[in-house]
């Protein structure tokens, strides 16, 4: 049977039974989780039966873990002054572990803020640990020893977003990936509440109409990025409460921006104090045993996908934050590590590694689930999946041979400019090279291109303002200061925006800070760094200063946005190339009603350059980089219009360094 991918790439064709046995495996999966009927959330229910709850109708608070090879469990905390006997769980025959406290007996002792831990005694011995479906973890100030909390406030929070509903069909997908606790430019951790109230007024002006919310999951150490979660149903509490968040959520949807939270499914911390590592004694309660349940790049604990209890963890997880926070969507973290057995360390150089070779089929149906229950649970979501092998169909539905995913990342584009910056002189570079990078994606396989992402920012690489212009951004950043290795890092940062989201993909993404070329690089407090907070913020007041040029980068990146929104153009189809000038480094594209010139010559501005027009007519200028608000040179009259001649060509300034975008009127 040839699916719908196989039946529209004929490359597919010897791979067509692989693939409609991952549709196959997905269909099994699917039905032996829905077996009454009810679809995939009542199975994804997991943390309203496990953890610590309060049962209304009988007025108890009931605790229950899954902890197969335990021997006992013990319920504790500052409701028992911490005595490691008086709470025992008691175990069913499937490995369950579950303990019930009367309300009417423990109204005075386990109230709201509660610290809770579970006593474990097992094979590798006596351990008090951390509830596995915990709503709140809090950290000591003193001992610096992490805490459950039950978090039962008296008055729910209060939703105004009924209303809001994400539509991406007319101006296309815009992220803005945001870190709230380097949100801020104090030196210090920033909070939800003071990112919301501060900062998502700053981004709904630059046009972006979503946010990508990095390190929500809680987190032992702060300089992970949030990447080693440690507990899975926690928002971070060193932002502060989930009411905060919730605020954050609910002002963001008030602004009419969604909010997409950047989920880590891909593995998880390998601390045991405060993780699900060897947490009922054993290394393959969550995780696969020995060697292939640890990854030794990240240094973290990998999950056995193929187990029903560990996808019930997961997919719970997944419409947790749905329901309960009103997120928008996921952004898949580490999705290329899940897929294959190598974790993506290899070349991807032939289609039998797609699917044949080394490929995690658990962690694929897992994918496919978990797809399938964001849409059934809130059919407006998306998920996006952080791969860089470039996979098939992982952005097209199981039935068609996919894996679900709305969207890819565009992992390679970062890299290729990174590359370039690095290695090549400006007059080296290959305008086709750049075009094959950009344009070269699977067909109905929707992709968010970027220039850069945290990835880029992070200590030990540099951000591409910073590799532009490195250390002359600290003494020539002043208006009316001119210098030329500053004029060519403005220039090519403008150029690079605008060639990604114009012609990379069906949604764009920007890091907090990057759109105005925020200086150096992100690096959280640590010993090595004294634990500063310097590194770890972003100084918005550089492109707040009239005196300073960063001015002109963010001004360029908003009016870009506001280009690409009132002509649609990240959901129009591909770009056509129309010219093609290698030696000049000229390329001229359409995409949807718009005209793309770029030049990225280093040094020849060419008046009179002619090019073959997509159709005759009248042309006017939309989006000029070398006007003087955007730190150009304003050789070009943006207020001339472009005819073409008999030939259809039409007659342009082509100045160095300079990208154009025209409109044809009549």
């Amino acid at each position: 049977m040839k699916l719908k991918i196989v039946q529209e790439d004929p490359w597919l064709e010897d791979y067509k039974e692989e693939i409609h046995q991952r549709w196959v495996r997905f269909q099994l999966a699917y039905e032996a989780l829905t077996t009454k009927g009810e679809g995939l959330s009542s199975f994804a229910s997991g943390h309203e039966y496990f953890g610590i709850n309060f049962d209304k109708e009988k007025q108890v608070w009931i605790y229950r873990e899954w902890a197969p090879e335990a021997k006992a469990l013990f319920l504790i905390g500052d409701f028992n002054q911490w005595d490691r006997n008086t709470h025992p769980l008691t175990r069913d025959e499937w490995g369950v572990w579950e303990i019930v406290l009367p309300y009417a007996e423990y109204k005075d002792r386990l109230v709201h803020k509660s610290l809770v831990k579970v006593h474990v005694v097992a094979a590798n011995g006596k351990q008090d640990r951390i509830p596995a479906y915990i709503r709140r973890v809090v950290q000591d100030e003193e001992s610096k020893d992490f805490s459950g909390q039950i978090w039962s406030p008296e008055s729910p929070f209060t939703w105004e977003d009924q209303n809001f509903t994400p539509d991406y069909t007319k101006d296309g997908l815009l992220i803005y990936e945001c870190h709230v606790g380097m949100g801020l430019e104090v030196e210090a951790v920033g909070t939800y509440r003071a990112f919301a109230d501060e900062i998502l007024p700053k981004i709904k002006n630059l046009g972006y109409n979503a946010i990508q919310l990095m390190a929500v999951m809680e987190h032992p150490y702060y300089g992970s990025f949030g990447y080693h979660v440690s507990s899975f149903f926690c928002p971070s509490s060193r932002f502060g409460t989930p009411e905060d968040l919730k605020y954050l959520v609910n002002k963001a949807h008030g602004l009419g921006l969604a909010v997409i939270m950047d989920v880590v499914h891909s593995h998880a911390v390998q601390n045991v104090s405060e993780g699900l590592n060897g947490f009922d004694g054993s290394d393959h309660q969550y995780f696969h045993a020995g060697p292939r349940g640890y990854h030794e790049v990240w240094d973290s604990k990998l999950f056995d996908y193929g187990k029903w209890e560990v996808k019930r963890f997961l997919l719970s997880n997944l419409k947790y934050w749905l329901e309960e926070f009103h997120f928008d969507g996921f952004r898949f973290d580490g999705v290329t590590s899940m897929l294959y057995f190598h974790h993506g360390l290899t070349t991807f150089d032939h289609f039998e590694k797609y699917f044949e070779k080394d490929v995690d089929w658990d962690a694929i149906t897992y994918l496919q689930l978990a797809n399938a229950l964001i849409k059934e649970v809130k059919p407006s979501a998306i998920s996006i999946a952080e791969d860089v092998s470039g996979m098939p169909g992982l952005c097209r539905l199981p039935a068609e041979g996919g894996v679900g995913f709305d969207y890819r990342l565009a992992m390679g584009v970062p890299d290729f400019y990174i590359k370039m910056l690095k290695e090549k002189k400006d007059e080296e570079w290959d305008i086709l090279e750049f075009w094959k990078e950009l344009s070269d994606r699977r067909y109905k396989e929707k992709t968010i291109a970027y220039a850069e992402s945290h990835d880029q920012a992070l200590v030990g690489d540099k951000s591409i303002a910073f590799w532009l212009m490195d250390k002359e951004m600290y003494f020539h950043m002043q208006v009316g200061d001119e210098n030329i290795i500053i004029d060519r890092g403005i220039a090519i940062h403008k150029l690079l925006r605008l060639f990604t989201i114009g012609l990379g993909g069906e949604g764009y993404l920007n890091f907090m800070g990057n759109e105005f070329g925020h200086p150096e690089w992100v690096d959280f407090p640590r010993e090595g760094n004294n634990w500063s907070y310097q590194y770890a913020r972003r100084q918005w007041s550089l492109a707040e200063d009239k005196k300073l040029k960063y001015q002109y980068l963010i001004s360029w990146d908003k009016s870009m946005i506001a280009v690409m929104k009132q002509y649609h153009i990240l959901n129009a189809p591909f770009a056509d190339q129309v010219h093609a000038d290698p030696e000049n480094k000229v390329i001229i594209f359409t995409r949807g009603p718009l005209l793309f010139a770029f030049s990225f010559n280093p040094q020849k501005a060419i008046a009179d350059y002619k090019f073959r027009a997509p159709s005759m007519g009248q042309y006017r200028l939309v989006l000029n980089s070398d006007d003087k608000q955007f730190g150009g040179f304003g050789r070009i009259d943006t207020s001339k219009a472009y005819f073409t001649d008999q030939k259809q060509q039409l007659s342009i300034y082509m100045t160095n360094r300079t990208a154009l975008v025209f409109e044809k009127y009549d």
